[in-house]
């Protein structure tokens, strides 16, 4: 498993831990409804900018993106 693959599979946790749909976190991140999904199955290398709009959306701190 890739760095893309665990950041995506860290994502989805995080989001279904919280009670949100894909559609509510991507809207919280102000990014693609479409784009969000592609994420979590570690088909992007998604930027800097990207993961601080998802840790601020999840309401977690950037490293914890990449705990575990």
């Amino acid at each position: 498993m890739d760095i893309k693959q665990k950041f995506g599979l860290k994502i989805k946790e995080l989001r279904k831990s919280k009670g949100l749909s894909q559609e509510k976190l991507a809207n919280l991140a102000e990014i693609d409804r479409t784009y969000l999904p592609t994420i979590e199955k570690g088909e992007r290398n998604v930027s800097i900018e990207v993961v601080e709009r998802l840790a601020k959306a999840l309401d977690v701190k950037i490293k914890d993106l990449f705990d575990g």
